[in-house]
């Protein structure tokens, strides 16, 4: 009997003691679990911060732009040369592709009429065959 009291008292410390050490386990993991989430939800902040700025400069950029292009600053000069520069090019290759759908849509409809008189010549021609 002493040996089974014995038995019991070494499986009520064992028990214990697991038990112990997963409250600890699960405490461990909880923290863990809290810091990575908040890890995760201050790089989100950071980069929706970033974004944010990378906005604000972009409007800057407009804006000084519109109000400054013909009259920039040394140190802006250049670079409102090139965006002159692009905006020109973009605007000839416009006008250049408004021309090419305009001449391809002249042609289309020049070739439909050429098929659709050849149709009609080729309709005349087999009615007087066949009056004939």
């Amino acid at each position: 009997m002493a040996k089974c009291e014995k038995l019991k008292k070494n499986a009520k410390g064992a028990l214990e003691t697991i038990a112990g050490i997963s409250s600890e386990a699960y405490r461990v993991a909880e923290e863990k679990a809290r810091t990575l989430a908040r890890k995760a939800k201050l790089n989100m902040e950071i980069t929706y911060e970033q974004a944010f700025i990378r906005r604000q400069k972009m409007h800057i950029g407009h804006k000084y732009y519109e109000m400054y292009k013909d009259i920039p600053e040394e140190a802006f000069k250049g670079n409102c040369e090139n965006i002159t520069d692009s905006i020109d090019r973009i605007h000839n290759k416009r006008k250049e592709l408004a021309e090419l759908k305009k001449s391809s849509s002249t042609r289309t409809r020049s070739a439909i009429s050429r098929k659709s008189a050849s149709k009609d010549d080729n309709n005349a021609q087999s009615d007087s065959a066949q009056n004939a």
